[in-house]
């Protein structure tokens, strides 16, 4: 049963659970197997600089073993609680996506051991799916793709009503609306707002999830609501037909892929740092005045903030959703600026620190294609 759910990566190995239920075990008490503890793979031990060399196919990773098969397990859990047959398999790539016309999720490598979990945030300074929540956020949304594929929804006039045409281009970036009644809010960036096919995928995580109790949350987002009674009148539809779409394939397999981490992480920076800026002069300068306007008495801002870019970093994005890269590509550009104009602080810490966080919002939002926010499927 397994393997047919969830493929060769995370199946294998695995015992059917009625097997614990056999008859010859009736009035006896199941022996719990040995843990077993995983063997560590060489890499888990070696420095950035040397993991950074490695291939994609040489890490010899797989689901089978790791926290994914648990959070896995835990959708299939949630979509067996709503009456769904449909169960998505799962693989290991680069990135979180679900591909056209393969009703399955891929899901980044970096969740499948702690070392390369560590290595990402390193290198991009946060985790996707990092956390047990955020991680099941993301396998919802996904999830709704895959769907969405295998019974061919898409298609379907009231969809279309609904959300509007899968078929309209991926455009780069997107103009969120934060304030907008007709979209739900299940990942950051108001995601769903970027795509009719990712305001579906948001609207059956939203519907999907143990005790969201969107019938109260969105009451009053008469837009959203419809989507999701739509929704629920939907699976209730096909609940427990056959998918019109079988394909097994798992698109991009990181065994099949011969980059090495380092260019990957190479061009992933250069994805999310956006085009070098030059415009903060302005804004700058009304924060910190230049040495010679003001004495050299004052404090360096540069070093103000450089010793407060951390807890910028993470404020902003909370607020804004950005990812904290970016946000820490418009602080490095900051600080390059402050030094180069020698502006110094001559006032209260906590007063400039405050306005910094709205300046550094305001350019950080400037910064993501005029204002845009970046869709990354």
């Amino acid at each position: 049963m397994w393997d047919s759910l969830l493929g060769s990566d995370l199946g294998a190995g695995l015992e059917p659970r009625q097997r614990l239920s056999s008859p010859h075990m009736a009035g006896k008490r199941a022996k719990r197997p040995r843990a077993r503890r995983a063997r560590q793979p060489a890499w888990a031990a070696w420095s950035d600089e040397r993991l950074l060399e490695v291939r994609f196919c040489e890490l010899g990773l797989q689901v089978e073993g790791t926290e994914i098969e648990a959070r896995v397990e835990r959708l299939y859990g949630e979509l067996e609680r709503r009456g769904l047959r449909f169960r998505p398999h799962v693989w290991l790539s680069t990135e979180w996506f679900s591909p056209d016309g393969v009703p399955g999720v891929a899901v980044p490598f970096f969740l499948a051991h702690p070392r390369l979990k560590q290595l990402e945030r390193t290198q991009f300074l946060e985790v996707e799916g990092g956390t047990e929540e955020e991680c099941m956020r993301l396998l919802r949304h996904e999830c709704g793709h895959a769907i969405d594929t295998a019974y061919h929804l898409g298609r379907k006039r009231q969809w279309r009503e609904h959300f509007g045409s899968p078929s309209e281009p991926y455009l780069q970036a997107y103009t969120p609306k934060p304030y907008s009644k007709r979209f739900v809010v299940n990942l950051e960036r108001w995601y769903a707002q970027s795509h009719p096919s990712e305001d579906f995928a948001e609207t059956f995580a939203v519907w999907l999830r143990p005790r969201s109790d969107w019938r109260t949350r969105y009451a009053t987002w008469r837009g959203a609501k419809k989507k999701l009674e739509y929704v629920e009148g939907l699976m209730a539809e096909i609940a427990q037909k056959p998918q019109a779409v079988r394909c097994r394939e798992r698109t991009e397999s990181l065994a099949k892929l011969r980059t090495t981490l380092g260019d990957y992480y190479r061009e992933k920076r250069e994805r999310y740092a956006g085009e070098p800026r030059e415009d903060y002069d302005r804004d700058l300068r009304r924060l910190f005045p230049e040495a010679e306007e003001a004495g050299a008495s004052g404090r360096s801002a540069a070093q103000l903030l450089r010793r407060a870019r951390p807890e910028l970093r993470r404020a902003i994005a909370r607020w804004t959703g950005q990812y904290r890269y970016t946000i820490d590509v418009v602080l490095e550009e900051m600080i390059e600026r402050c030094e180069e104009l020698g502006l110094r602080v001559f006032r209260a810490e906590e007063e400039a620190l405050s306005d910094l966080t709205v300046m550094v919002t305001v350019q950080t939002m400037n910064h993501i294609h005029g204002g845009h926010h970046q869709v990354a499927r």
